[in-house]
């Protein structure tokens, strides 16, 4: 692993901004940044996540990875294994709608992890991770 790793800055439209404040906030527990009228800024584990108000429509596109419609595009984080037990545990309890259920691919294999996708309330997905072995995490 990289520790010289720089936080990255991704901005994603909504189409309801104080819903998406809620959900950022409030599920995921998300610090709150700077923000306006048409967007806010969230600490995405030391990363700038910016949420930007756009009336859209976002066509649902999806590749077929372990015979599970993954969908593209999609963004996350890669949690330690215990976090992301937790944070599926936190999503159920809010009756958190998945995708795809948290599950482990790759068992037994270079590169096993836990994986689980789910959309915010504008539709963006998102996909939380854990490796089994992180060292793995670019391996062939």
């Amino acid at each position: 692993m990289n520790s010289d790793l720089r936080p990255f800055h991704l901005a994603i439209p909504v189409d309801n901004l104080e819903v998406c404040k809620t959900f950022y906030r409030d599920t995921l527990g998300y610090e709150e940044g700077r923000s306006s009228d048409h967007w806010v800024d969230f600490n995405f584990f030391g990363h700038q996540l910016v949420l930007h108000y756009k009336e859209y429509i976002l066509e649902e596109v999806s590749n077929s990875i372990d015979g599970k419609d993954v969908p593209i595009p999609h963004f996350g984080v890669i949690l330690d294994i215990d976090s992301f037990w937790k944070l599926s545990e936190k999503l159920r309890k809010r009756n958190t709608s998945f995708i795809i259920e948290p599950y482990i691919r790759f068992e037994g294999l270079v590169g096993e992890q836990a994986t689980m996708f789910f959309k915010d309330p504008s539709g963006n997905a998102l996909e939380f991770k854990a490796f089994k072995n992180i060292d793995q995490l670019f391996t062939k």
